[in-house]
């Protein structure tokens, strides 16, 4: 039976209560601790040239790698690309093997996408789509192996992301406590990505490294979740982590990073 424990416990408890209440009295007052150092203030990167490589996870298991690059191609006018290469056996499952491209233009802060590519290998088999976004007419179209519904032009809303933009641009707008919405056209498809970043930073572990990171998630993805942790003086996530259905699905973790 508990009960007997029950008031021992609770006896043990007052009678350290007590004793510390005498001792605070026969004690000489401590000495007050010093002040808390201030927190680093949060800065948002700036749009740079870097490569970045990231370790790829699937289902805790190491599936392959991963190289984001942004490079600065004149004037106003940016790229930012993405390789995913598997390991045999992975490829399939995780739809690895992909290159993905983003040309865009920088007006003020703000990143406007104007072409897209993505192409997917395969040991059989390999797709490639490629879209513009065609702002003077106001629509964005995507042609190549894709389903007939999804050649279909789209009309452009100011702010519009493309898949590897939305990367840039949480970078870009995270702050402690935010939150930020984002309309994603992509592969003939539109979507609503809204986002929450934590109200603080917290350490987060990337093989041999510690960062001191702010987490972002996106808070209307359902079943699928998708989370980041960005840090201050990093250009590009430290890590990526996408979910499905509360498990860990493919995590993206930075191996290493450097200015181009």
């Amino acid at each position: 039976m508990r009960t007997p424990l029950f008031k021992p416990v609770l006896l043990i408890a007052s009678l350290l209560c007590t004793a510390a209440l005498v001792q605070a009295q026969e004690a000489p007052a401590a000495p007050e601790p010093p002040p808390a150092l201030p927190a680093t203030p949060w800065e948002a990167p700036p749009l740079q040239p870097f490569t970045a490589t990231y370790q790829a996870m699937y289902k805790g298991k190491e599936a392959g790698d991963a190289t984001m690059r942004v490079t600065h191609t004149g004037g106003a006018q940016w790229r930012v690309d993405m390789q995913v290469v598997g390991r045999r056996g992975f490829a399939s499952v995780l739809g690895l093997n992909l290159e993905q491209s983003t040309v865009f233009e920088k007006q003020g802060d703000t990143y406007v996408p104007l072409s897209q590519a993505t192409v997917r290998k395969g040991l059989f088999l390999g797709k490639k789509v490629t879209g513009t976004y065609n702002w003077q007419a106001g629509t964005a179209q995507w042609l190549g192996d894709l389903k007939k519904e999804r050649t279909v032009p789209i009309p452009l809303q100011r702010g519009d992301q493309s898949a590897l933009l939305l990367n840039l641009a949480i970078m870009r707008d995270a702050r402690p406590g935010g939150q930020m919405h984002y309309r994603y056209v992509d592969v003939g498809r539109v979507r609503q990505h809204d986002y929450q970043a934590a109200p603080d930073t917290e350490n987060v572990q990337v093989g041999d490294l510690s960062y001191n990171a702010l987490r972002v998630y996106r808070t209307n993805g359902g079943n699928d979740e998708t989370i980041l942790w960005i840090a201050n003086g990093v250009p590009t996530p430290v890590r990526i982590l996408q979910r499905e259905d509360g498990e860990d699905r493919i995590d993206l973790r930075l191996i290493e990073y450097q200015g181009v």
